[in-house]
């Protein structure tokens, strides 16, 4: 039987990607708004000054949520949202959305799931050096604690940082999100002070309750080399280290791995007692899983020396990404025996697809076909005695998908953009189903 006491169904969300409002409420713009306004930078020149318009139609995504039958809501705070400069003074109007937004979820009998930080630095932190300047990790303990002592009442379950391998690679070393730098020491720095962050909210989290259950969330992409020589299969292994061990490792066995620094040649920005608070212990780890990877050995290739390729005869998604079911139950087998996390949450997975409306309804069979695959596949991880406790689909409802605007859709309730009309895709009866079936 899947469902149990201990089993948490649940969607997830992210501000920057619903929310809109930006120039409402006293929000202050988030490196995102900066970010997006960068000629070239997001497709379509697209941003998330409205998105889906869940500011103001927040009601009507939650009673979605009630009809699906999910115990959980798992979203994030907007950091400018409740603290405009980021570590200045609190900005109640901000605070009253979010009074009202947890309130509502819990008037409909969904746990609210927070996260922190889903990458929406306040530009006014930015502009003081952001994630690359130490200091932004004690602006970040700082806004964990006073979001503990304005929510913590109604919220138990906490997520410090949403996937930091995008925030630190994608943001600070390939440039592709915001704040679109391109550098590897900066990359680095960006990591270590993000994880940085990181420990240092469980410490804050933990001193405004001992109730609270702490986690951070990991998103991991597993490798398999195109070939079978030595050399990729040492690509396999830089893959691995750049993705997924950089991060962690610090997190879960209080080091950076060895070979990846190495192979960096660069210097990790660590002070005495650093390692100590990444590292401290967690209640739970959300784990993001979207797709496979397949590399191959490029000695040309910075800053590791492998690239991505495109295997053969390999199902995709409508981001080009290899579908692998089977590679999810690995994956959560490996984790469980390599790094032993109290317990796993799915926090995000999900896929995306060209969905299109034929009378008033979408069939995106694909995505079910996706959904149902990974969900038997997470299911034979747990039956296997990994402590999977909860799963939660990405996403809820098509949203502004980052560097790729509005091309992208994620969402099993599909978003009309120039109505905001909500239209529940075939993956959202499939979800309901399946929940209600696991009774």
């Amino acid at each position: 039987m899947e469902r149990s006491p201990m089993f948490t169904w649940g969607v997830s969300t992210s501000a920057y990607q619903i929310e809109g409002g930006a120039n409402e409420g006293g929000r202050g713009p988030s490196i995102w708004d900066t970010f997006s306004r960068i000629p070239g930078a997001v497709a379509n020149s697209h941003n998330g000054d409205v998105a889906c318009d869940h500011y103001h139609r927040y009601e009507e995504d939650l009673d979605l949520m009630k009809w699906l039958g999910v115990d959980a809501y798992h979203f994030s705070f907007a950091w400018p949202r409740v603290i405009p400069s980021g570590n200045g003074s609190v900005n109640q109007v901000g605070i009253d959305f979010y009074d009202r937004l947890i309130d509502g979820a819990l008037e409909r009998g969904l746990t609210p799931w927070p996260t922190l930080y889903h990458w929406d630095l306040p530009q006014a932190l930015q502009d003081k050096g952001g994630w690359n300047n130490r200091d932004c990790a004690q602006w970040f303990a700082e806004y964990a604690h006073t979001m503990a002592e304005r929510f913590g009442d109604r919220l138990k379950n906490w997520i410090t940082i949403n996937e930091p391998f995008c925030s630190a690679w994608l943001g600070h070393l390939f440039g592709v999100m915001a704040p679109g730098i391109k550098d590897l020491q900066t990359g680095i720095n960006a990591t270590h002070h993000l994880l940085l962050g990181h420990g240092l909210a469980v410490d804050a989290l933990r001193q405004s309750s001992v109730d609270f259950k702490v986690g951070i969330t990991l998103n991991f992409t597993p490798a398999v080399a195109l070939g079978d020589s030595d050399e990729d299969q040492l690509a396999v292994q830089y893959a691995d280290g750049f993705d997924n061990r950089w991060f962690a490792d610090p997190v879960f066995k209080g080091r950076y791995p060895k070979d990846i620094v190495a192979a960096f040649a660069k210097e990790v920005p660590i002070h005495p007692g650093d390692m100590q608070i990444i590292s401290r212990p967690l209640d739970f780890l959300g784990l993001n899983y979207y797709f496979r990877q397949t590399v191959a050995y490029d000695r040309e290739a910075k800053p590791l020396p492998y690239k991505m390729v495109t295997a053969p005869n390999v199902e995709r998604t409508g981001m080009g990404w290899e579908v692998h079911a089977g590679t999810f139950t690995q994956l959560l087998k490996h984790v469980h025996n390599e790094y032993k996390p109290k317990e796993i949450f799915i926090t995000e997975n999900g896929s995306a697809w060209d969905d299109v409306v034929i009378d008033g309804k979408v069939d995106d069979q694909k995505r079910v076909s996706y959904l149902k695959r990974h969900l038997d596949a997470m299911f034979e991880a747990k039956d296997a005695g990994v402590p999977i406790n909860g799963y939660f689909a990405w996403s809820l409802i098509d949203n502004f998908e980052w560097a790729y605007g509005y091309e992208k859709r994620f969402g099993i309730v599909y978003v009309d953009y120039p109505t905001q009309k909500r239209i529940p895709k075939s993956s959202a009866f499939y979800y309901k189903d399946r929940i209600r079936e696991s009774l």
